[in-house]
């Protein structure tokens, strides 16, 4: 077959959900790899532009660990983990701020509008979009998330804008910031967006039954099997609390959420617009 023939087929084939999402919202929670390596970002921007294109209302929420980490290195403060979260002291806050709403948020923005999107930066603050208060004092400024306010990215969406919004909360017991996890503020988002789906690139295949086994992925997860898996040891490790984001998406009212593989180019495409599904689905019983 040509690649011309090969080409329209694949047209062909993602069609029908192009008119399933049409005008439907998707959520992405960017990360890993993905947002590291250049060729990959491009290869995520590009599948951002065009689902956007096709009338899909794409939202990109991101973190940026190894951003914060470089900078926190660059002026001398130590990154310090608490059962995995960052302790985020005042400095340290003061760098995730100007990491995340600033340097990460606006490389992102101006990467989409360079390939042809139109994007717009927006930080939890904005609007309120992400409130809360202190999770826990033991890992000092990270917040617990206990209101969103999904008008601001309504807004840029119904204007004809690509949302990006960085995890940043504005602290409603105290008068700070808060650092948020990305995963949990892009799951809450996509709740209070009544998202049809919630895709979660990360660096691994997906949800292996066996870690060291990339062959052994699971395709599909019905919230009510996590605390097996849990239980069995499946879910491990990071494991866990990006699963307990999914099944909070999904009890929040999420249709699908989905664990891409970062790594592989078009990863959100294929999963998408294909009838190929290559990462782990979560959904409600069937």
């Amino acid at each position: 077959m040509s690649s011309h023939a090969q080409q329209a087929r694949t047209l062909v084939e993602a069609l029908p959900y192009i008119q399933k999402f049409t005008g439907k919202t998707i959520v992405v929670k960017y990360g890993g790899n993905a947002m590291i390596s250049d060729k990959l970002r491009r290869a995520v921007m590009c599948d951002i532009i065009l689902l956007s294109l096709v009338g899909i209302r794409v939202v990109v929420v991101h973190g940026g660990g190894p951003e914060i980490s470089d900078m926190l290195k660059k002026i001398g403060h130590e990154s310090r983990f608490v059962d995995g979260l960052r302790y985020t002291d005042e400095t340290t806050m003061d760098v995730v701020q100007a990491v995340l709403c600033g340097k990460v948020n606006k490389n992102l923005v101006a990467q989409l509008n360079r390939l042809g999107g139109q994007a717009i930066g927006l930080c939890g603050m904005d609007g309120q979009l992400f409130q809360a208060e202190m999770l826990d004092k033991k890992y000092g400024l990270v917040g617990r998330i206990t209101g969103v306010n999904p008008e601001p990215v309504e807004n840029a969406l119904t204007n004809g804008y690509i949302p990006v919004v960085s995890t940043v909360a504005q602290g409603m017991d105290a008068d700070t910031a808060y650092n948020i996890n990305a995963d949990t503020a892009a799951a809450k988002l996509a709740a209070a967006m009544g998202a049809e789906k919630l895709i979660l690139l990360t660096d691994v295949r997906g949800l292996l039954r066996d870690p060291h086994d990339e062959d052994t992925l699971i395709h599909v997860v019905h919230t009510y099997e996590v605390p097996e898996l849990v239980a069995k040891g499946v879910i491990s490790g990071g494991m866990i609390p990006k699963m307990d984001c999914c099944v909070d998406a999904i009890a929040g009212g999420v249709e699908r959420v989905h664990i891409l593989d970062g790594r592989i180019p078009h990863s959100i495409l294929i999963e998408l617009l294909s009838d190929e599904g290559i990462g782990t689905m979560l959904k409600k019983e069937d």
